[in-house]
C-alpha cells in the first residue's frame, strides 16, 4: 500500500469524534467537567481511569498510561494496522451510525522541561509546599507505613509531598488571596500547568501523596537536567471514600517525560523496571536501589530506552504487575530492549499482585523481593545469556504460580568477577560484594578474608576483616552491614552465604589449578643433553666458562667471573660458598652478578631486591635447599643479615613464634624451620661492610681502572653493530647451554686426596673460615669437572657413597683464584683503598722526579690526587681518611684556614699485595698415597698449625714465635713490612688404612 499522506492523517484526527467512536463501541462514559471518564479497555480495572477529552479529541489512561488520538484508539481497540485503521475511519465502516462533527482543537501542551525559569521556579515552590505538608501530616505517614514505604531516607531523597485536603489553593497554601491581582495571576499560571483545575481552581492532587519526577544532573537529555518533568499523585483515601469515577493515579496533563531515579542507571549495569512509582519505591525501601519506573504498563517511553542505552545498562528485570495488562506491557518493553541488545527478564509475582502488594503481604519485603528477582525468567529466545541469576533455576512443577510459596532453587556455581588485582566481585541487586585476600587461604580449613559490601545507589558501605568459617564473625559482620546499608538483616545474611559459597568454589578451583600447574622437574631434550655433555667433558672447561661469560656481555673480569661461576656450582655441596661483589656505583657489579646468574637454571635460583628481618624464617622448609639466593644490594638485606649469617654457617634456620589455634583460639607456640644449604650472592657499594658477613663471603672487587672503562665503552659501541646484534642471539644459545649443563651436574661427594699436604696462612683467627673457603673452592672446581673424573663408590655402614677425587689441576686453578680473591680479602684495607694507595705512590714518585727530591719530601693535596687519578672528591675523602687512620698518609696543616696537605709514609709494595701467602705450590704436591720416610716429618697429634712442618723437634707454636710463617708470593724484598724468606710446606702424615663399617 502506498504511503499515507500526513495531511490525510491530520484531517482524520480533526474530523472524527473520538467520543462518538467510543460510544459506538458500547463503552459507558460519564461526564466529568469538560471531559468524559470510562473503564480503560486496555487493562482490567474497577475504577474508571480512562479520560477522553472532546476538546482535544485525545484519550489518556492514568492507570496503564495508554494515550493517543482517534487513530491510535481505532488501531488498539480493533487490533488493526495503521492503513486498515485509516481506511476504516475514512470509509466510516465502524462509525456508519455516527455523524462526523468537527472537533474543537485546543492548544497542544508543551513538556514541563520547556517551561521558562519562572514556571520551573513555581513548580519547585509547589513541590516544596507539598513536601512540608507531608512532614507535618500523620495521615500521609500512616499511609506510607501501610504501604511499606517507611524508609527513613525515602521522603527526603525523592522530595515526596502531600497535597492535603486543599493543596496549594487552600488557606494553608502558598497562594495569595484570589481577590488580589497576584493571586489571580498565579492561579491562572498553575491552572495552565495543570496543578489547579481550570474550572474550579482546586488543587489537582488534593488528598494525594505526590512524587515529583526531576531530571538528574547527569541525565542523557541535557534539557531535562535539574528540571521538573512531571508530578505523580496517588490518592491516600480508601476506595469507598473516593468519588465513583475519580482516578486514583494522577499526573499533570503535560506529556510524560523523564526517568525517575535515573542516577541508578549509572551506578549499576542491572536495572529493575517497575510499572508504577509506588512499586519502584517499594524496591528502593527494600534495599534494591537500582530501580526505575515506567508511567504505567504502556508508559515505557523513548526517554527510558535512551537512558538505558546511554548509561550502558546490560540487563533489565521487568517487575510489572502480574495481570493481563502487565504481561502485555512487559512483552512490549522486552521487545524494545532486546532489539537494542539489552537483556530482558520478567519478574513474576503471584497472579493479580504487584510489587507493593507482594512485598507487604509477604511480611519480609527484602527476602520476598530478592527471591522474586532471583527467579526472574528470560524473555528472549533460548536460555538467558550471562544472567546474573542464571545459577538459580526454578524446578518445573505443577504448582500454581500464583502461590506465594516459591519452589526451592537449584544452587549451582555462584557467578562472580575477578579483577586484575585478584579481588572477587559478587553483584546482588544494587549491592556489590568485594573480597580481598582469599588467595592466602591455602588450606581448606581457613577462610580469613577482607570483605566489603557497597550499595552503588546510596554509596553506603561496610568493610571488615573476618573469618568466614566463624559463625560469630559472620553474625557480627551481617548485623553491622545491615545497619550501615539500611537493609534487612535477612537480605545481608542470604547474600553473605552466597559470598561464602563463592569463596569455597574459587578456593577449590585455585587449589586444583595449583596442583595441575605444579612445576615439574625440567626435562632436557636429547639434543640439548648432548650439547651440554660436550661442554662438561671439554678439557678446557674453565676457559670455556670464562669465554662464554664474556660472550654474555661482560668485559674482562675473568677471575671474578670464574670465581662467581664456581661459587654458584658450590650450591650442590654441603657447605656452599657465599659471594659479595663490592664496587663503587655504576662500576658494573650488577652486570657481573647477572651474567653469572643468567647461566644458572631458573628453578635453582631465587632473586630478591630486599628482605625483611623475619622473611627468611617463613620461606618454607626446603625452598632454599641447594639453591642460589641472590640479593641485589647488601643494604636491602641488612635487616635479615643475622638470619643470613646463621643460614650460611649452620645450614639451617629455626624460629619459635606464637600463633592462634584455629579450633580453640588459644595462643600456641609454633616452630618454623628453613633448611639449607644455600649459596648466597650479594652486591654492595659500601666500603665498610659488616665484618661478620664479610668473613663469611668471598669478596669480589670490580676493576674500576680507566682501561676497563675504555673496554666497556668499546663493547657498548660494538653492540650497536651487526656483529653486536648477532652476539645477542648467541647469548641466548650460550645461556641455554650452560643452564642445561648445570642441570646435568650431580650432587656428588668430593674427596681431596691431597688435603693433608695443603697449607694455608694461619696468622689470624679469621683464616679459619678463609681456609674453609679455599677448600670449598677446590671442591667446586672438581665438582664442575665431574664428567672428566671417575665416579668411585665406597660402602659405609651398609650404604654406598659415590664420590669423585680432586686432581692437581683443581688445586692449581684454586690457588690462582685464591691469590687474587682471598689475597684481597685478607688485605688490611679494602681493594679500592689499596688501588688509591698505589696510584698515590705513582703520583708521588713522578712529582719527586720532577722536583728532584725524595718521595718523603713531597707534599700534595686532595686536589692534586683528583687531577692525577680523576677520582671524585667524595671517593677521595673516604679513602684518604682511611689511609690516614692506617698511617699510610700523614696530615700536614688543615686547621685554622691552613691548607690540608698529605705526606706518603709508605714506600713498599709493587702491586702484588693481592697474593695469598702460605699456599702449597702444585709442583710440591706428591701422590695421594705417598708416605713420609723419617719420623721427624710426621705431624704430632693436635698440631696447632695445619700444614706446618716440624723441624728439630720444636712444636709449631714455637716456630710461629720465631717467624716461620708462609711467605707472601712475589713479595718485594724492599718492602717496609717484611716476612722471613722461609715458606712452610706441610706433607701428608702417615695414614694407616681404616676399615669402614
Amino acid at each position: 500500500m502506498p504511503r499515507i499522506p500526513k495531511n490525510e492523517i491530520d484531517e482524520l484526527k480533526r474530523s472524527v469524534s473520538l467520543l462518538m467512536l467510543a460510544e459506538s463501541q458500547s463503552h459507558k462514559l460519564k461526564k466529568q467537567g469538560k471531559d468524559y471518564v470510562m473503564l480503560c479497555p486496555f487493562h482490567a480495572e474497577k475504577t474508571p481511569s480512562m479520560v477522553i477529552s472532546p476538546t482535544k479529541n485525545l484519550y489518556h489512561c492514568f492507570g496503564c498510561g495508554a494515550a493517543g488520538s482517534v487513530i491510535d484508539w481505532q488501531m488498539k481497540t480493533c487490533n488493526q494496522s495503521l492503513p486498515d485503521a485509516v481506511k476504516s475511519l475514512r470509509d466510516g465502516e465502524s462509525t456508519s451510525s455516527l455523524a462526523v462533527v468537527p472537533a474543537v482543537s485546543g492548544p497542544v501542551r508543551q513538556t514541563l522541561s520547556d517551561l521558562d525559569d519562572d514556571g520551573q521556579a513555581l513548580l519547585n515552590q509547589v513541590i516544596d509546599h507539598y513536601h512540608r505538608q507531608l512532614l507535618d501530616s500523620p495521615e500521609a505517614h500512616e499511609w506510607l507505613t501501610r504501604r511499606g514505604l517507611n524508609h527513613p531516607e525515602l521522603v527526603s531523597h525523592f522530595r515526596l509531598g502531600f497535597a492535603g485536603l486543599h493543596g496549594v489553593s487552600g488557606e494553608a497554601g502558598i497562594l495569595p488571596s484570589p481577590a488580589s491581582l497576584e493571586g489571580k495571576r498565579l492561579r491562572e499560571k498553575l491552572a495552565g500547568l495543570g496543578v489547579l483545575r481550570e474550572s474550579t481552581k482546586q488543587d489537582h492532587f488534593r488528598g494525594s501523596v505526590v512524587v515529583p519526577v526531576i531530571g538528574w544532573s547527569e541525565s542523557v537529555n541535557v534539557a531535562h537536567r535539574g528540571r521538573v518533568l512531571q508530578l505523580y499523585g496517588r490518592r491516600t483515601q480508601p476506595d469507598y471514600k473516593i468519588l465513583k469515577g475519580s482516578p486514583k493515579h494522577l499526573y499533570l496533563p503535560s506529556p510524560l517525560a523523564g526517568v525517575w531515579n535515573e542516577e541508578a542507571l549509572k551506578a549499576s549495569s542491572e536495572i529493575i523496571l517497575c510499572e508504577a512509582l509506588i512499586d519502584a519505591m517499594t524496591f528502593w525501601c527494600a534495599g534494591f536501589r537500582n530501580v526505575i519506573t515506567a508511567f504505567g504498563c504502556n508508559g515505557f517511553t523513548a526517554d527510558h530506552l535512551a537512558a538505558l542505552q546511554y548509561h550502558g545498562v546490560k540487563r533489565v528485570l521487568i517487575a510489572f504487575d502480574r495481570d493481563e495488562a502487565g504481561d502485555r506491557g512487559a512483552e512490549s518493553v522486552a521487545g524494545d530492549l532486546l532489539e537494542v541488545g539489552i537483556e530482558a527478564w520478567r519478574v513474576r509475582f503471584p497472579a493479580g499482585m504487584d510489587a507493593n502488594d507482594y512485598a507487604v503481604k509477604s511480611g519480609n519485603p527484602e527476602a520476598a523481593l530478592g527471591l522474586a528477582l532471583q527467579q526472574a525468567q528470560w524473555l528472549g529466545k533460548g536460555s538467558g545469556p550471562g544472567a546474573v541469576f542464571s545459577h538459580e533455576t526454578v524446578a518445573e512443577s505443577s504448582v500454581n504460580p500464583s502461590s506465594l510459596t516459591v519452589s526451592s532453587p537449584v544452587v549451582d556455581r555462584v557467578p562472580c568477577e575477578q579483577t586484575a588485582a585478584g579481588e572477587l566481585l559478587l553483584r546482588s541487586g544494587p549491592r556489590v560484594w568485594r573480597v580481598r585476600g582469599w588467595q592466602k587461604n591455602t588450606v581448606p580449613e581457613v577462610m580469613k578474608v577482607n570483605v566489603q559490601v557497597r550499595d552503588e545507589t546510596s554509596l553506603a558501605f561496610h568493610v571488615d576483616q573476618l573469618d568466614m568459617y566463624s559463625s560469630r564473625h559472620r553474625q557480627g559482620y551481617i548485623s553491622a552491614a545491615a545497619a550501615e546499608l539500611g537493609c534487612d538483616v535477612a537480605v545481608i545474611k542470604r547474600e553473605c552465604g552466597r559470598v561464602l559459597l563463592m569463596l569455597e568454589q574459587n578456593q577449590d578451583e585455585a587449589q586444583r589449578q595449583q596442583t595441575e600447574n605444579a612445576p615439574a622437574s625440567v626435562t632436557v631434550s636429547a639434543e640439548d643433553e648432548t650439547a651440554a655433555l660436550e661442554l662438561l667433558k671439554s678439557p678446557n672447561l674453565a676457559e670455556r666458562v670464562v669465554n662464554d661469560l664474556a660472550a654474555c656481555g661482560v668485559v674482562g673480569e675473568s677471575t671474578n667471573l670464574l670465581t662467581g661461576y664456581l661459587a654458584a656450582v658450590s650450591r650442590k655441596l654441603d657447605k656452599p660458598l657465599a659471594v659479595l661483589i663490592q664496587s663503587s656505583s655504576a662500576a658494573g657489579k650488577s652486570s657481573l652478578m647477572d651474567a653469572v646468574l643468567g647461566l644458572m637454571p631458573e628453578e635453582e635460583r631465587i632473586q630478591y631486591s630486599a628482605m625483611t628481618g623475619q622473611s627468611l624464617y617463613y620461606l618454607g622448609e626446603t625452598s632454599l635447599q641447594h639453591k642460589i639466593l641472590a640479593i641485589a644490594e647488601e643494604e636491602g638485606v641488612r635487616q635479615a643479615a643475622y638470619a643470613l649469617k646463621l643460614l650460611q654457617s649452620d645450614g639451617e634456620l629455626k624460629i619459635a613464634s606464637t600463633g592462634k589455634n584455629e579450633q580453640s583460639g588459644e595462643l600456641v607456640t609454633r616452630e618454623y624451620s628453613v633448611k639449607g644449604p644455600v649459596m648466597l650472592m650479594l652486591t654492595t657499594t659500601a666500603i665498610d661492610v659488616d665484618e661478620e658477613l664479610l668473613n663469611r663471603c668471598l669478596v669480589l672487587t670490580v676493576n674500576e681502572s680507566r682501561e676497563q672503562t675504555q673496554a666497556i665503552h668499546a663493547l657498548q659501541r660494538h653492540n650497536q653493530t651487526l656483529e653486536g646484534l648477532l652476539a645477542v642471539s648467541e647469548k641466548g644459545y650460550v645461556t641455554k647451554l650452560h643452564q642445561n649443563a648445570q642441570r646435568l651436574l650431580r650432587p656428588l661427594k668430593v674427596v681431596n686426596p691431597f688435603a693433608h699436604q695443603l697449607t694455608f696462612l694461619s696468622d689470624k683467627t679469621r683464616t679459619r673460615r678463609d681456609h674453609m673457603k679455599y677448600l670449598t673452592l677446590i671442591q667446586s672446581i672438581a665438582l664442575l669437572h665431574q664428567y672428566l673424573r671417575e665416579v668411585k663408590r665406597v660402602q659405609h655402614r651398609g650404604a654406598w657413597l659415590e664420590y669423585i677425587e680432586v686432581e692437581k689441576s683443581d688445586i692449581e686453578l684454586a690457588n690462582r683464584l685464591a691469590h687474587e680473591v682471598l689475597g684481597r680479602t685478607l688485605d688490611e684495607m679494602p681493594p679500592q683503598t689499596r688501588t688509591l694507595l698505589l696510584l698515590i705512590q705513582t703520583m708521588v714518585k713522578d712529582i719527586a722526579r720532577q722536583q728532584n727530591c725524595k718521595p718523603c719530601e713531597v707534599r700534595f693535596t686532595r686536589r692534586d690526587i683528583r687531577n692525577s687519578t680523576n677520582w671524585s672528591d667524595n671517593q677521595l675523602k673516604v679513602h684518604c681518611m682511611r689511609l690516614s687512620e692506617m698511617e699510610y698518609l700523614l696530615l700536614h696543616g688543615g686547621s685554622r684556614g691552613h691548607l690540608l696537605q698529605y705526606e706518603l709514609l709508605w714506600d713498599g709494595g709493587d702491586g702484588e699485595e693481592s697474593h695469598l701467602c702460605g699456599l702449597l705450590k702444585t709442583e710440591e704436591v706428591t701422590g695421594s698415597d705417598s708416605k713420609l720416610d723419617s719420623e721427624k716429618n710426621k705431624l704430632v697429634p693436635s698440631c696447632p698449625e695445619v700444614g706446618a712442618k716440624l723441624e728439630n723437634g720444636k712444636p709449631a707454636t714455637e716456630q710461629s714465635q720465631q717467624g716461620f710463617m708462609g711467605s707472601q708470593v712475589g713479595a718485594d724484598e724492599n718492602a717496609v713490612i717484611r716476612v722471613k724468606n722461609k715458606c712452610v710446606v706441610a706433607v701428608a702424615p702417615d695414614v694407616k688404612a681404616v676399615s669402614h663399617g
